[in-house]
């Protein structure tokens, strides 16, 4: 792509501005970002957190869309599995415009998903499974089945997500189109679920009991970020304390599920402490390894 056929903004309208992306559809991925336009360009500025700015333009008969993003909000949006639109347009894009070649750095960092950025990831999908695979065996023991098999089918997703995970891949939307080629049994219990001659009632017990021996049998490895906090400093932590932590701050909301199974299958303990200066009945729980 042309370096110089698009004018971008200067550094007063893009603060910080490191450079930029362009993407077009290219037969792989096609971003509902682009709609009705020809082109998407997104802007990495270091002055922009968690803010998104959208600014449209055209340049003869090309439509464009600009987005100025931060890295910062890149790299939440990689571990917490949102706005995958615009990552994948990130990473599939042409660097257009790169200032000393931070850009293509940051980029490769990202496309390479390794370390820190890919444990928290595992940890997020490892809480969203366990999360809708509580939900649909509350909704199937309700007899809820059309509610439990939209939780169960979200399980599912998730659980492949896990799977793509570990082998280094970033998922995108389009999780099972990558699971046919990637791996066809995790696949073939999509078949299962989407196309199969069982009942509603006996496919969602089937994936029930599979997301429930992924939960087991990945629990030490998907929630390794606790189990590192656990173990750190600290002898005993509330769960409001591990919520507060930058490593698993992107996984709140799912802490106390997570805490119970892991207390469940002895991983780590719950101990008791009197209320503070004696008053009150209550104790606190807190956790430890």
């Amino acid at each position: 792509m042309e370096p110089t056929i698009f004018s971008f903004p200067d550094t007063e309208n893009c603060p910080g501005a490191i450079g930029a992306v362009g993407y077009r559809h290219n037969g792989e991925y096609h971003s509902p970002l682009l709609n009705e336009f020809n082109l998407l360009i997104i802007a990495i500025c270091h002055d922009l957190d968690d803010e998104v700015r959208f600014e449209h333009f055209i340049n003869g008969e090309v439509r464009y869309q600009l987005l100025q993003v931060g890295k910062n909000y890149l790299r939440r949006s990689i571990v917490s599995g949102d706005n995958s639109d615009i990552v994948q347009c990130f990473l599939r894009g042409d660097v257009i415009w790169d200032v000393e070649g931070e850009l293509a750095e940051f980029r490769s960092d990202l496309i390479q998903f390794r370390g820190e950025l890919r444990s928290r990831r595992l940890f997020k999908e490892y809480s969203r499974l366990l999360r809708t695979h509580t939900e649909a065996k509350y909704h199937e023991q309700a007899s809820d089945f059309m509610d439990a098999y939209c939780s169960v089918m979200q399980a599912l997703k998730h659980y492949a997500n896990i799977e793509l995970i570990e082998q280094g891949i970033l998922p995108e939307s389009v999780t099972w189109e990558q699971m046919h080629s990637l791996n066809p049994v995790v696949y073939k219990l999509f078949h299962e679920l989407t196309d199969s001659r069982e009942t509603l009632s006996q496919r969602i017990e089937l994936l029930l009991l599979t997301s429930e021996f992924s939960i087991v049998s990945k629990m030490e490895d998907c929630c390794s970020p606790l189990l590192r906090v656990l173990k750190s400093g600290k002898e005993t932590w509330s769960v409001y304390e591990l919520a507060r932590r930058p490593e698993l701050n992107h996984a709140s909301d799912d802490l106390p599920l997570v805490l119970s199974k892991l207390v469940h299958h002895a991983l780590i303990k719950e101990v008791t402490l009197a209320a503070v200066d004696g008053y009150g009945e209550g104790r606190e729980i807190r956790y430890k390894a």
